[in-house]
């Protein structure tokens, strides 16, 4: 079951011309959401913020605008089956909305966390401050660690410095105060970063948004990575060439984020 061009459609294909540029090229933008409280409106589901974003690259792009009453539509009708929707848009504004269940270990990982590796420079996001439908590199990263019996890959850049997760900002904990790699380093400005800087700078506790260096990054006490639908992911173990970095997946402070996440967490 999905949405695509304003139909409702039971199948588990869609047709496109063999022309079609997101075919071909993978010309297309997306967002990924998770709807909480089975509602597209509630604070935590942050539906204006990931509509935002897609208009943001609409008009960078300078592709059709989409019929946005009729997106709000599809997403309704899915959100009936689905806790987590990825909806797509072309460049001549169709809209393609799929459903899915939220991963079945996704507790298991929240509770012992993650082992990450370094994955090679040359495995990078096309258009980094986009998110466009060619994650032809992230996905050759993440395959990439496999042999390392790594559950994520962490992209880096030219010098080695950390940029994000292949699905996911990264986050260290340091210095009496919350770390993450600024979006000037070419990371996508997740819509659950842009909630958790928030979150903390309103609990008055202090995000310092720097490059990721080798040398930083071996005093971090705890790191994890964070999207709209895994919420925060600890990470234990990161595998580099230097050799293995260990951090613990159990830090006290992660509860300064889960907070957010919870039912009961105050709306901004």
């Amino acid at each position: 079951m999905y949405w695509y061009n304003g139909k409702l459609i039971e199948s588990q294909t869609l047709e496109l011309d063999i022309n079609d540029p997101g075919l071909l090229y993978g010309a297309t933008i997306f967002t990924t959401l998770r709807v909480y409280e089975n509602s597209l409106d509630s604070s935590l589901s942050n539906w204006q913020a990931h509509c935002d974003r897609l208009k943001l690259s609409l008009q960078f792009f300078a592709w059709q605008q989409p019929d946005w009453q009729r997106i709000y539509q599809g997403a309704q009708f899915l959100i009936q089956h689905f806790p987590v929707l990825r909806i797509t848009l072309f460049p001549d504004g169709r809209e393609w909305i799929i459903g899915r269940n939220l991963p079945a270990d996704l507790l298991e990982k929240q509770q012992y966390g993650v082992k990450c590796a370094i994955a090679q420079p040359q495995f990078s996001r096309n258009l980094p401050s986009h998110k466009t439908g060619n994650y032809l590199g992230a996905w050759l990263a993440k395959n990439s660690v496999q042999n390392l019996a790594a559950q994520e890959a962490i992209l880096v850049d030219g010098a080695g410095n950390w940029l994000e997760t292949t699905t996911g900002n990264l986050w260290g904990w340091r210095d009496n105060c919350w770390w993450t790699p600024p979006e000037y380093v070419g990371i996508l400005p997740g819509i659950g970063r842009s909630q958790i800087i928030q979150w903390l700078q309103n609990q008055q506790l202090q995000v310092r948004e720097e490059p990721w260096t080798p040398q930083l990054v071996t005093g971090f006490e705890a790191i994890a990575y964070t999207n709209s639908v895994v919420e925060i992911i600890p990470i234990h173990t990161v595998e580099q060439a230097s050799g293995s970095l260990q951090y613990n997946p159990n830090h006290a402070n992660f509860l300064q984020i889960r907070r957010l996440f919870s039912m009961t967490a105050v709306p901004f």
